[in-house]
């Protein structure tokens, strides 16, 4: 064999990885920490759920990189999509929300692996070749709390009636205390106004808030002790 067969062989043995993120300077620095690596390559990106899926579609990365908040989309909904469509296809789902509260709905919704940002750089190779080896990747805390879920623990303390609410429920809960009104979530989420006010409506009776004020600040609450920056 030739250098120049070696070497495009070594190319073309290279797993792809798609990342979906709205801040360029994320998926910059994920770029080059992932190109680094001999054995990967970034071969796209995406700011938003449309254009990744139609974009994924076409590269057929080895894995995929979501943030759960992106630009007019939401990155669980997007997993769930991609696993009903591509069900082999490894997704790690990257995110500054805490992961008590979205680690295991992302798993749910097909994720292989969820990991923080605050800890991306250190761990994001690890978790790649870790999904591609066909295992799950989460951090200690998360698998300790898997494990006692599994062993039929009764006692979870870190519970909270946040998991009482669905995937879309908390979607449009974390929007709220992100400041949208109903007309902009709906538009960012591809709903009407008035399903909207239906979801805002089972919030309220499952956190038991009495009325628009207090989810507002409820909501606002959540996210600033919940968005790690």
């Amino acid at each position: 064999m030739t250098r120049k067969q070696r070497q495009s062989t070594t190319f073309e043995d290279k797993k792809k990885i798609f990342i979906v993120d709205d801040h360029p300077i994320v998926r910059d620095g994920l770029t080059t920490i992932i190109n680094h690596e001999k054995d990967f390559e970034v071969c796209g990106q995406a700011d938003e759920a449309r254009e990744a899926f139609k974009a994924i579609s076409e590269l057929k990365p080895d894995v995929v990189i979501t943030d759960i908040s992106l630009k007019n989309s939401d990155g669980i909904e997007l997993t769930k999509n991609l696993n009903a469509r591509y069900p082999t296809l490894p997704v790690i789902v990257l995110s500054i929300h805490d992961e008590l509260t979205y680690a295991e709905r992302a798993l749910r919704a097909g994720a292989q692996a969820y990991i923080m940002k605050e800890v991306a750089s250190e761990n994001i190779v690890t978790a790649i070749r870790t999904v591609l080896g066909g295992e799950i990747y989460v951090s200690n805390k998360m698998g300790k709390k898997f494990l006692h879920k599994l062993a039929g623990s009764k006692v979870d303390t870190n519970s909270t009636p946040i998991d009482s609410l669905s995937d879309r429920e908390l979607e449009i809960f974390r929007l709220i205390g992100q400041g949208y009104k109903p007309s902009k979530i709906a538009q960012s989420m591809h709903l009407s106004v008035k399903t909207v006010e239906t979801y805002r409506a089972r919030i309220k009776e499952k956190l038991n808030l009495a009325d628009a004020d207090e989810l507002l600040r409820y909501a606002i609450q959540w996210v600033n002790s919940t968005s790690k920056t």
